[in-house]
């Protein structure tokens, strides 16, 4: 801690150096009220009539200043009490019947009109919070934060309403104080801004002027003065839930039960603990699988809420990979190796069972933000059944084990960050533990024009004789206004440094060299709303020994133009051959080849038309004596939407690579390459029937299919070219993965929900690559399915309404 403050004390220095210049900032007075108002959207309680108005919108997007339109002004009025803060707002039309109206439920922006009040109660000019209602009376809300912009999946419960009347519609809502976090003092100045979103033009316009060619739009906040003697409420919910689930599979059933409970108490005015005690993710929807060939970690989504929900802090130097917890087993795989002669596996669990986990996070009033996360799961055993003798035995997969998460992030009014983020995972037994530990920063210079990043990470492992140490590190200048932006940096790692315990790595061993360029509008011009160009280039050493290894270009464009025909295209390519020293899976050991090249081309035609449609082609090869083609690539997205309840979207997506050259085997000291052919093939439908905006029908189908097969083999020799090997297994295969969710979610009670889903599925591995598209898919949904059933009741308790 003696270091973080001397750090602290050095940014706090330097920063009194710096150059800002502040934007001009709109003022409110909110008008306090002894009589809360019914939110029906009728705006006919008397102190309306009193309350200062919000008014003048300028433009956000696309254009930047313009004043609104005078036949769609918007006028918003605040009030408050001692329990929440009250919005009154007429948006003006004059053209009612243009305003979409797509239902869509919580969180989720179909093609409709919105109206967002963004808060900041420490006025920080980084850490808002957002309520957004649309046009049909959807809510979303979110919490915005420095590197980790707006995140959808935090949420609070509150009110809103909307009306439509001949001349506009009009919003009101009750925000209760403990969606917020505050201070208790007497007379609190809070940032505030307010968006309002017009569809059918594709316009947004704010109150305060928001200046997009620099800084964060977080710091152009206006004022909402006048908040006085309100205090903090007790902030403690709870979200207890119940779950039924039925199984069959292959002739055999299984019933299984849980019940759990997540708890939300805030600490103080500055500080909330999330808590998951016994929880049950079996609802969560299924990740998209597909073959990996290559020699890094498949990565997939978070889609868990509990690990979505407030995690901004936790973002903060990519040290956390959360779906380790719970995740496949350390020893999963070893399982097979450990079989006997007439041995054969009974149970391996794929995934741990989560304990309970706990989120501390919040930020005081200086600007100091504190994270702690913590999580346990359970051990996870592998059953192994004897057939001769009738005897079973168990093999620990995983031990049990705790997950822990420390982050200290210093923010300064405005400008720059310095934040200490630690995680360490600690294992039962003889397992080994880890720890990581990052010092990274962001420092903004002469009125916020530029910015120096750096990062500096050390990890270790504590194994029973031996730990690992290891380092990791960039340091980085950009320039970060304006329209023509840049940046350089050098990023390096040793070969030790792992943060794969807890986060997700995949190479170490590096020296990366790069710079960037861009190009952008923020006005309109000519035809165009909106234009961006990127250049891109790496140029990468072995960090031990110092070795090339390969260099990389990248050119992308994308532009809108004023009928919302978004367009762009890209090209990336490499100079000379490269040496990839991950392919080979063996350390020192390296593949000499020629890099591919790739161009690609996509458009996407106006969502707020019935029927819209995302395409994407793409082409990639080398050229060296070898020739390797990846391609055509082509991706079809079409979506439709039958009427502002029920939407379809289908996407199919085509790869097809010829001769590609891959790690196979390793057979004592030789590893084995193989020259391949394979093709993917995806095909998902989506459909959504929204009842209500608090109900909804969901479906989901996916096939995933991916034939391969090996036309030779080779050796891999020490200069890193190829031999020619006779390689007598059979190494084709032909991957399918079905997938369907159906599912009904009614949220009966703010914050309260039923959900049913029905699932089925099947995963089959063949050897037979060459077989045609409808003669697989007979062969596929001759495999037994799993088909599941179950019912999940969550129940959302105010502790301040049972307490009344």
């Amino acid at each position: 801690m003696a270091l973080f403050r001397f750090l602290l004390t050095l940014m706090l220095f330097f920063l009194n150096l710096l150059l800002f210049a502040q934007t001009e900032k709109k003022e409110i007075t909110i008008f306090r009220t002894d009589q809360a108002p019914k939110i029906d959207g009728n705006l006919n309680e008397a102190f309306w009539l009193q309350a200062q108005e919000a008014k003048d919108f300028v433009m956000f997007r696309p254009g930047t200043g313009t004043p609104e339109p005078e036949n769609q002004k918007t006028v918003v009025k605040l009030a408050y009490d001692d329990e929440a803060l009250y919005v009154g707002a007429y948006l003006y039309d004059d053209n009612v019947s243009n305003i979409p109206m797509q239902f869509t439920t919580r969180d989720n922006f179909g093609q409709t009109d919105f109206f967002l009040l963004s808060l900041n109660p420490a006025n920080d000019g980084v850490n808002d919070t957002e309520f957004v209602v649309m046009s049909t009376g959807t809510q979303a809300d979110a919490k915005v934060s420095d590197g980790n912009g707006e995140d959808w999946g935090w949420s609070a419960v509150w009110e809103s309403t909307t009306q439509m009347n001949q001349d506009g519609w009009v919003v009101e809502m009750k925000i209760p104080y403990s969606a917020l976090r505050f201070s208790n003092n007497n007379v609190q100045t809070w940032g505030m801004n307010i968006h309002r979103r017009i569809q059918s033009k594709k316009e947004q316009y704010t109150w305060n002027l928001i200046d997009k060619s620099k800084g964060r739009f977080t710091e152009y906040d206006g004022l909402l003065k006048g908040i006085t003697d309100i205090e903090s409420p007790v902030r403690l919910s709870f979200y207890p839930y119940a779950q039924g689930t039925y199984t069959h599979f292959d002739g055999t059933n299984k019933w299984q039960g849980t019940a759990g409970m997540d708890i939300k108490y805030g600490i103080n005015d500055s500080f909330t603990l999330d808590a998951t005690l016994i929880p049950d993710f079996s609802q969560t929807s299924f990740d998209d699988v597909v073959v990996n060939l290559g020699p890094f970690e498949q990565q997939y989504d978070e889609k868990r809420a509990f690990f979505t929900e407030g995690t901004e802090l936790f973002a903060k130097g990519d040290l956390f990979y959360t779906r380790r917890v719970g995740g496949k087993p350390m020893h999963y795989y070893d399982v097979y190796d450990q079989l006997s002669e007439n041995e054969e596996i009974v149970e391996n669990p794929d995934k741990t069972r989560l304990l309970n986990a706990i989120k501390f996070s919040g930020r005081t009033t200086e600007g100091l933000g504190i994270g702690v996360f913590n999580a346990i799961t359970m051990p996870s055993k592998a059953i192994i059944k004897n057939n001769i003798l009738n005897t079973h035995r168990e093999v620990l997969t995983n031990p049990l084990t705790n997950y822990n998460a420390l982050v200290f992030d210093q923010q300064f009014k405005n400008t720059s960050s310095i934040t200490l983020v630690n995680s360490n995972v600690m294992r039962n037994g003889s397992s080994y533990d880890a720890n990581v530990t990052s010092l990274l920063g962001n420092v903004r210079l002469f009125k916020n024009k530029y910015a120096i990043g750096y990062q500096s990470s050390i990890s270790n492992k504590f194994q029973k004789y031996d730990t690992n140490f290891g380092l990791e590190g960039y340091l980085e200048f950009n320039k970060i206004h304006g329209k023509n932006r840049w940046g350089f940096g050098t990023a390096l790692s040793d070969t030790k440094y792992d943060k794969n315990d807890f986060g997700i790595q995949n190479y170490n061993n590096y020296v990366a060299h790069f710079a960037n360029y861009s190009y952008r509008i923020f006005e309109p011009k000519g035809n165009l709303n909106s234009f961006n160009l990127s250049v891109n280039a790496n140029l990468n050493y072995l960090f031990t020994p110092y070795t090339y290894t390969n260099n990389h270009f990248n050119i992308n464009v994308r532009m809108t133009d004023k009928k919302e025909l978004s367009y762009g295209g890209g090209v990336n390519f490499s100079i000379g051959k490269e040496k990839d020293f991950y392919e080979p899976r063996v350390a020192n050991r390296f593949y000499k080849a020629d890099p591919l090249s790739n161009f690609f081309t996509w458009i996407s035609t106006d969502y707020r038309k019935k029927l819209a449609a995302d395409i994407t082609i793409g082409y990639a090869r080398n050229f060296g004596t070898e020739i390797v083609t990846k391609g055509p690539f082509l991706e079809f997205s079409p979506r439709y939407r039958v009427n502002n309840r029920l939407q379809l979207a289908y996407e199919f997506s085509y790869d097809k690579t010829l001769n590609e050259y891959g790690f196979v085997d390793i057979l004592g000291e030789d590893i084995v390459f193989g020259r391949r052919n394979h093709n993917t093939f995806v095909n998902s439908l989506n459909g959504a029937y929204n009842f209500s905006t608090k109900d909804v029908l969901s479906l989901s189908i996916r096939h995933y299919w991916f034939p391969l097969e090996y036309q030779s083999f080779y050796l891999l020799q020490n200069d890193g070219s190829l031999k020619n090997y006779l390689y007598d297994k059979n190494k084709n295969y032909n991957y399918n993965a079905w997938n369907v969710d159906l599912s009904y979610a009614w949220e009966f009670a703010p914050g309260s929900q039923i959900i049913a889903l029905y699932r089925n599925n099947i995963y089959a591995n063949g050897d037979n690559p060459n077989i045609k598209f409808f003669k697989n898919l007979d062969e596929l949904f001759e495999n037994p399915f799993t088909h599941q059933f179950s019912l999940k009741l969550v129940y959302y308790i105010d502790y301040n309404k049972l307490k009344a």
